[in-house]
């Protein structure tokens, strides 16, 4: 929170604050590195007075400064509304008061204001109070309506600071899960997961189960499972953390999915792997976050085999050996590494020559 040290801006007319989670976090003892400045009013207007202005984005009253060699980001307070449920909302007005813009938050511990030239707290919804009982409240009973992703940040929240929704806002929680509009972006329930699953936390797979926040993503039921899903991730160190968790949900049809995130899931085995050879084969084109899914889903030993014991598991015979043997090139030239494959995964101690001997055997 010491921006304000750092570069030379004199706030005199008291209107210029730090707002949600950078406050949040400096009460919690956390440091924060993404430090945004609010001013009561218009941003842009008042940095055209003293900085080099880098950007503007007059939609949404943002503006990028230059001071004292340093970039700033300045937001303008405004007030949004939704006219399309579950939707991005729609900017209303430019340069409201502090108060209309604190209460288009999620939560009251997200809605704390800090001026930056007194370092006073202002606090309008009780967000302090909520903070040191680490509760969770939404500001207002469509809350949940308007921005269904508040759910999955709550969610997240909870991980994190170990805080847990308060009793009416779990009411309302539950009475939006349990008739949910499906209307909504994606795209942004998408980044949310993203971020709570990459905390990787059996926690927040549990609670995403047990508390039916996957029905956010699918109509279908998901059972929760027994896997230890965060020791998984830990073990094999994955890229597409946040999939490991979300695929086993297997109905993300509603999520914009690259096409990386696609073949992951498609290439999930939907068979039984009954022998080292079949768990090669089903495991040896596809990437680590596949085998991690037939671990949860199908068969974790199976998975574990492969990853520990099998997957560097490798025949150095060639076409061009088989060649060399007198073997013309032909269909039959798959079966002879395959059978190869099969000798090396009960015996990986077999050498080049040993499989030049058995190529022997096909001549």
């Amino acid at each position: 929170m010491a921006v304000m040290n750092i570069i030379n801006i004199k706030d005199t007319s008291n209107k210029l604050f730090y707002i949600g989670g950078v406050v949040r976090d400096e009460l919690l003892g956390i440091k924060s590195f993404d430090v945004d400045i609010t001013y009561a009013g218009n941003a842009i207007e008042y940095c055209r007075g003293f900085g080099d202005v880098i950007q503007e984005n007059p939609e949404f009253g943002t503006v990028r400064v230059k001071v004292d060699g340093r970039e700033v980001d300045f937001a303008s307070t405004r007030s949004e509304s939704y006219p399309h449920k579950g939707h991005l909302p729609v900017v209303e007005k430019i340069g409201c008061s502090l108060k209309e813009d604190v209460l288009r938050r999620d939560f009251t511990v997200n809605a704390l204001a800090k001026s930056v030239s007194t370092g006073e707290i202002v606090d309008y919804t009780g967000g302090l109070e909520d903070l040191k009982n680490k509760k969770l409240r939404v500001l207002h009973d469509e809350s949940f309506i308007d921005d269904p992703t508040r759910i999955i940040r709550a969610l997240k929240f909870s991980v994190r600071f170990g805080f847990e929704l308060e009793e009416h806002t779990r009411r309302l929680q539950e009475e939006y899960l349990s008739d949910i509009n499906y209307d909504m972006s994606y795209k942004r329930v998408k980044k949310e997961l993203i971020e709570t699953f990459s905390l990787n936390s059996n926690l927040a797979f549990e609670k995403f189960i047990n508390e039916n926040i996957y029905k956010l993503v699918t109509e279908n039921d998901v059972k929760f499972t027994d896997v230890n899903i965060e020791k998984l991730v830990n073990d094999y160190n994955p890229e597409y953390v946040w999939l490991v968790y979300a695929g086993v949900i297997k109905d993300l049809s509603r999520l914009p999915l690259t096409k990386i995130e696609k073949k992951i899931l498609d290439d999930i085995p939907q068979k039984v792997l009954r022998n080292d050879f079949e768990i090669y084969k089903a495991f040896e084109n596809v990437r680590i976050e596949t085998v991690l899914l037939y671990a949860i889903l199908k068969d974790e030993a199976s998975a574990r085999r492969y990853l520990d014991n099998l997957r560097n598991v490798k025949i150095s015979v060639t076409g061009e050996d088989l060649q060399k043997a007198g073997i013309k090139p032909s269909p039959k030239y798959q079966e002879i590494f395959d059978e190869i494959l099969k000798q090396k995964l009960e015996n990986p101690q077999i050498s080049r020559c040993d499989e030049i001997s058995l190529v022997e055997k096909y001549k």
